[in-house]
């Protein structure tokens, strides 16, 4: 059976010690993706959390509103309904973006620092 991660032609490459992923993780790379992460990921868990909450309060509690028709036999309910997958889908496509402009450069600098690669 063959590994599905290429190997250097040179062979793999020795695996870090345990102090040099120390020193990483002390650096200020580390700690400025650490925090870019956290900076997108918490409020975006929180909204998300807050809008579905929101929405299952709305449906639990106030019929009358969820069920005012919007378009046609389209009512209130079922456009928050799908607002759920369309901010699913964005939430996403941000984390994208944000991933790839801000993590993605930090995590790849990082791990040629802890590869020691030039």
């Amino acid at each position: 059976m063959t590994s599905s991660t290429p190997v250097p032609p040179h062979g793999p490459a020795p695996e870090p010690s345990p102090e040099r992923y120390r020193e990483v993780q002390d650096s200020a790379d580390f700690r400025e993706l650490r925090t870019s992460f956290r900076s997108f990921a918490f409020p975006m868990t929180a909204a998300f959390l807050v809008w579905y909450l929101a929405y299952v309060l709305l449906s639990t509690y106030a019929e009358g509103l969820m069920a005012i028709p919007v378009i046609g036999h389209v009512n209130l309910g079922i456009l928050l309904g799908i607002s759920q997958f369309v901010m699913t889908f964005l939430i996403t496509w941000l984390y994208i973006r944000h991933a790839n402009r801000k993590l993605d450069p930090l995590a790849e600098r990082l791990r040629v620092e802890i590869e020691g690669e030039d």
